[in-house]
C-alpha cells in the first residue's frame, strides 16, 4: 500500500492548512532573509538629486555581502544578529558611526563626476519581533551639477544586492535594474528618465529570470531536482516541467496584475512544504503516478507567487509589462532546464538504467532534499530562529 493512496486533494489540503495555520500571523520578511536595497532615483528639479532607499540596515552595517542568500551564510552573521536586537536609538547610533563608510559605498556620478551625498533623513522602526527583519528607510541627497545629462548609480556589494529604479510622476518605473555585483547602472537621463527598447527589456528580464533560478533559487532548484529523481526519463520529466511552468506563469501574471495576492509569510512556507512533499513521494513510491503532474501544477501556482515577489521588488514598467513578463518566464524556464541538464549530465545519463539507481541516488538525495526543505519550512514559519 502506498503512503499516498488517499486522495491527493486531501494531502495537499492538509499540507496547506498546516502551513497556513502556522504562518497566518507572521510577517513577510524572515529574520535571516537577504533582500536587495531598493533605491528610487529622483530628480526634484531644484538642482539636487535624491535617493529614496528601503533596506535592511543591519545587513548593510554588518556588511553581509551580495554573494550570500542568507545572513547565516556570512562570517558576519553574529554581528548582524547583535544589530537586530538593538533599539531604534541604538541602531541610529550605530549608523552614525558607520555613516562615512556607507556614503563611500553609495555612489552617484553625473557624466562621470562623483556627486557628494549626505543623509538627510533616517527612518527606523522599533525592534519589534526579532524573528523578522525590519526595514529601514533612508533619504540621501546631493547637488546635481549644472548641465548634467546622465546619472549612474552604484552600491557596494559588500552591503548586499540592490535595485535601482526611476519612478515617474505617476509612480510607474521607466527603468529598474537588479545590481548583484554593485553596478554601475546604465546612464540614467536627468530629463525624461531612461527609456529602454523592447529588446533591451526582453533581454534584461530573461537574465533576471534565469539568475533567480541559477544560482539564487535554491528552493526552486531542489524542487526541480526532486522531480528528476523519481523518473529521469525525458517524456514524463518534460510533462512535469511543463505543468510547473504553465502554473507559475499563470499566478505570476495574475499577481503582477494585482488580481491575486498572498503574503510571503504563507507562500514561502508552502513552497518549502511542496519540496518536502515531492521528496517524500520519491521515497514512498517507485513509479510516477498519473496524478503527479496535477500535483506539480498545484505547487507551480505557489512558486509563481514567489516569483511575483521578485518582480514586484524590481518593478515592471507598464509599457513593457507583457514583454518583461514573458522574458522573465523564459529565463525561469531556461534556468529549470539548466538544472535538469545538469542532473542528467551528472548521473541520469550514466546511472538511471542501473538496478541500484533508486537505492543509491533517488533515495538518499530525496531524503536530503526533504530534510533541507523541512528545515526551511520550520525556519519560514518561525518554529526555529
Amino acid at each position: 500500500m502506498h503512503l499516498f493512496s488517499r486522495p491527493i486533494n486531501q494531502v495537499i489540503a492538509g499540507v496547506a492548512l498546516v502551513a497556513m495555520f502556522v504562518a497566518a500571523g507572521i510577517g513577510s520578511l524572515r529574520a535571516h532573509e537577504i533582500r536587495p536595497a531598493i533605491a528610487d532615483l529622483v530628480f526634484p528639479g531644484d538642482g539636487t538629486v535624491r535617493l529614496d532607499m528601503s533596506l535592511i540596515l543591519e545587513a548593510a552595517l554588518a556588511e553581509i555581502g551580495a554573494e550570500h542568500g542568507d545572513t547565516n551564510d556570512s562570517p558576519n552573521a553574529q554581528r548582524y544578529d547583535e544589530l537586530r536586537l538593538k533599539t531604534e536609538t541604538e541602531l541610529a547610533a550605530e549608523f552614525d558611526r558607520f555613516r562615512t563608510r556607507f556614503l563611500e559605498g553609495v555612489r552617484l556620478e553625473a557624466d562621470g563626476a562623483g556627486i557628494p551625498l549626505e543623509v538627510i533623513n533616517v527612518d527606523l522602526d522599533p525592534v519589534g519581533d526579532t524573528d523578522f527583519a525590519r526595514l529601514s528607510r533612508l533619504v540621501l541627497s546631493g547637488p546635481l551639477p549644472a548641465g548634467a545629462e546622465n546619472v549612474t548609480f552604484s552600491f557596494d556589494p559588500a552591503f548586499g544586492p540592490s535595485v535601482i529604479r526611476t519612478p515617474d510622476a505617476e509612480g510607474d518605473y521607466s527603468y529598474s535594474a537588479y545590481l548583484d555585483t554593485g553596478g554601475p547602472s546604465q546612464p540614467i537621463p536627468v530629463k525624461g528618465g531612461l527609456s529602454l527598447s523592447a529588446g533591451e527589456i526582453f533581454y534584461n528580464y530573461i537574465g533576471i529570470g534565469f539568475t533567480h533560478i541559477v544560482p539564487k533559487g535554491l528552493d526552486h532548484i531542489l524542487f526541480v531536482v526532486g522531480l528528476f529523481l523519481l523518473s529521469p526519463r525525458l517524456k514524463p520529466l518534460l510533462v512535469q516541467i511543463t505543468a510547473f511552468t504553465v502554473a507559475h506563469s499563470v499566478t505570476l501574471a495574475l499577481a503582477m496584475l494585482g488580481w491575486i495576492s498572498l503574503p510571503a509569510s504563507i507562500v514561502e512556507p508552502l513552497i518549502a512544504a511542496s519540496i518536502v512533499f515531492i521528496a517524500i513521494e520519491n521515497l514512498a513510491t517507485t513509479r510516477l503516478s498519473p496524478w503527479r503532474p496535477f500535483v506539480v501544477f498545484g505547487f507551480g501556482l505557489l512558486h509563481g507567487l514567489g516569483f511575483a515577489g521578485v518582480l514586484s521588488e524590481i518593478g515592471l514598467s507598464p509599457a513593457h509589462f507583457a514583454g518583461g513578463l514573458i522574458a522573465f518566464n523564459i529565463g525561469v524556464e531556461a534556468g529549470q532546464l539548466a538544472v535538469v541538464a545538469a542532473c542528467y549530465a551528472l548521473f541520469g545519463a550514466w546511472f538511471s538504467d542501473r538496478s541500484w539507481y533508486r537505492a543509491r541516488i533517488t533515495m538518499p538525495m530525496s531524503l536530503a532534499i526533504a530534510c533541507v526543505a523541512a528545515w526551511w519550512f520550520a525556519e519560514r514559519t518561525g518554529l526555529i530562529a
